[in-house]
C-alpha cells in the first residue's frame, strides 16, 4: 500500500479513481464520490467518522438530496452539473446535523471519469 497524497495533490483524482477501499480509508481528509446521478458510491472511514453517518446511512443515497442538502447550491452542485471538467477549492461552511463547521471542499470531475468527488479538508488538519 502507497501513501495516500494530500489534499492539494495534483494527482487525488487519479488516486480517488484506482485506490482500493483499504487507501481511500487511510486519507486524512473526507471522500465522498457519486455518480452522474449524485447517488454517494464512495465514502471513506475519515468522512464517516467526522461526520458521525455511518456508510449505510449515506451510501446508495443522493448526495445534495438527503445526504447533504447545504451543498445543494450554486457554490458546490450546480458546479457539478455545469462543469464537466471541474478541480476547484473553496472554503465552506458545513451546516447540516452539526454545528457550523469550517471547510475546504475539493470539488473533483472529469469527463470520463467512475465517479465526481468532494473531498473535505477540516480546518486544522491535514
Amino acid at each position: 500500500m502507497t501513501s495516500p497524497p494530500g489534499f492539494a495533490d495534483a494527482a487525488l483524482f487519479e488516486w480517488l479513481e484506482t485506490a482500493p477501499a483499504e487507501e481511500l480509508d487511510q486519507a486524512e481528509f473526507g471522500i465522498m464520490g457519486f455518480d452522474a446521478e449524485g447517488v454517494v458510491t464512495l465514502y471513506n472511514s475519515y468522512e464517516s467518522g467526522a461526520a458521525g453517518l455511518r456508510p449505510t446511512r449515506v451510501l446508495g443515497r443522493s448526495l445534495f438530496g438527503e445526504v447533504a442538502p447545504c451543498m445543494d447550491n450554486d457554490l458546490v452542485a450546480d458546479r457539478f452539473a455545469q462543469e464537466p471538467a471541474l478541480d476547484v477549492t473553496i472554503a465552506y461552511t458545513l451546516t447540516l446535523r452539526m454545528r457550523p463547521t469550517p471547510v475546504h471542499l475539493r470539488l473533483l470531475q472529469r469527463p470520463g471519469g467512475m465517479r465526481a468527488y468532494v473531498v473535505l479538508l477540516r480546518k486544522g488538519t491535514g
